[in-house]
């Protein structure tokens, strides 16, 4: 059977309207998980569904070197970081970030994140109402620096935060929002890339090697010399931009609660793996990545079609979370799925599929996870608020999304005797 084809002449202009469902749709039109089009004026093809995202991690058949357009360089990742590596060097500078990825050091931020939580309860008790994305944004942010060992005084909290959440919110943009991607990411390269160059000046301590400021400042690649100073920021900084988009993941599991109450008053009852299934449910449900790219490396057949090597090939990330063939019923929130579910690196890929030690999956991804429960447990657990009447509807359209009103709260009270 013929691989099915996008019938416009080219597709970028229909990625932009249709957004998150962009491959999904025309999956599920075609009743294919794979399809061909031309996108950004190329030949492109797209996949989706557990066995091409097998297919997609494949180090041996594809490649990361040029995939990623320089709209999204500019504004989300970054020049020459991690994610545009491929074989030695990317193994080599992966080790060096799954380095901080052990329990102690996620136990280490995740405390840090409880500090801050607790100081904004407190806070936010005395205020009429506050915008959840954004506070949840300046503790993630605080808590990220903290850990990294980055120094943020508390008068640059907002703007660091800020900056952090315009790099993200600029990548799927055109236009203004993406234009404040873009200086965000200069003044944050040029901010941490200005404390890169401090350390440098500073003989290195062993008592230091377990942060990140110093493990990067000082990390060496295969060929023996320091990173540069550019690109330490940019690395940097793909720990701290991550760690305050979590607040995205918050804000959609707060809705859930709002949404959801059934799901969300088995939080008070049930075991602490109920609340990594709540999260899990969170981050197949709603909207974060939509697609990710990659291009051929070496030619093979795959569902009728040949890949010819140096061909863009995207993943379809949010249409595989729902796809019906992996998923019951898809479209309602069930956190009791993930119960039973297996722990396929390949079937559930909200930051990506394969290894995280070897591939491209996100590193922090138990990062987002122990966040995300530790929200979780402030929202139902540490406090009280009602939601006032605002628009909570998001766009399937605009990536990334989120709801409108960034999730407003007020009335918070502090229950007494539960002290945070």
């Amino acid at each position: 059977m013929a691989v099915p084809r996008d019938n416009s002449l080219d597709s970028s202009l229909a990625l932009l309207l249709d957004g998150y469902r962009f491959a999904q749709k025309r999956r599920q039109h075609h009743r294919s998980d794979i399809f061909t089009l031309r996108l950004m004026l190329q030949p492109a093809v797209c996949i989706g569904g557990e066995e091409a995202v097998r297919v997609f991690y494949d180090s041996g058949l594809f490649e990361r070197r040029n995939a990623l357009p320089p709209r999204i360089r500019k504004t989300l990742t970054g020049e020459a970081g991690v994610q545009t590596l491929d074989d030695a060097a990317h193994r080599h500078r992966k080790a060096m970030f799954m380095s901080l990825m052990g329990q102690a050091s996620i136990e280490r931020l995740t405390d840090l994140m409880a500090q801050h939580w607790r100081a904004a309860l407190r806070r936010w008790a005395r205020q009429r109402s506050v915008t959840l994305f954004t506070e949840v944004q300046h503790i993630l942010c605080r808590a990220a620096c903290a850990w990294t060992g980055i120094p943020l005084q508390e008068e640059d909290v907002r703007r660091r935060a800020a900056d952090m959440g315009a790099m993200v919110d600029g990548f799927g943009a055109v236009g203004l929002r993406h234009w404040r991607g873009r200086r965000a990411r200069q003044r944050s390269e040029d901010w941490i890339a200005g404390i890169v160059d401090a350390v440098r000046q500073q003989k290195p301590h062993e008592a230091d090697a377990a942060g990140a400021l110093y493990r990067i400042a000082w990390h060496r690649e295969p060929d023996g010399q320091l990173l540069d100073r550019r690109v330490a920021a940019v690395e940097l900084l793909n720990l701290i931009r991550p760690i305050v988009a979590i607040a995205s993941y918050v804000v959609f599991a707060a809705l859930a609660l709002h949404r959801f109450p059934e799901a969300a008053r088995r939080l008070e009852s049930e075991s602490d793996e109920y609340l990594e299934y709540f999260a899990h449910e969170v981050r197949r449900f709603y909207p974060f990545t939509p697609l990710v790219g990659a291009r051929v490396r070496s030619e093979f057949d795959w569902r009728g079609h040949r890949f010819i090597p140096g061909t863009l090939v995207i993943l379809d990330v949010y249409g595989t979370n729902r796809d019906a063939k992996l998923w019951d019923d898809p479209e309602a929130f069930r956190p009791d799925r993930f119960r039973h579910w297996s722990g396929s690196a390949f079937d559930f890929i909200p930051q990506g599929g394969g290894d995280h030690h070897t591939g491209h999956r996100c590193a922090g991804e138990r990062i987002t996870i122990e966040a995300m429960k530790l929200a979780l447990t402030f929202l139902t657990r540490f406090m009280a608020y009602d939601v006032p009447p605002q628009d909570l509807g998001y766009s399937l359209r605009r990536i990334p999304t989120g709801p409108r009103s960034g999730f407003v709260i007020s009335r918070i009270r502090l229950p007494a005797g539960r002290g945070a």
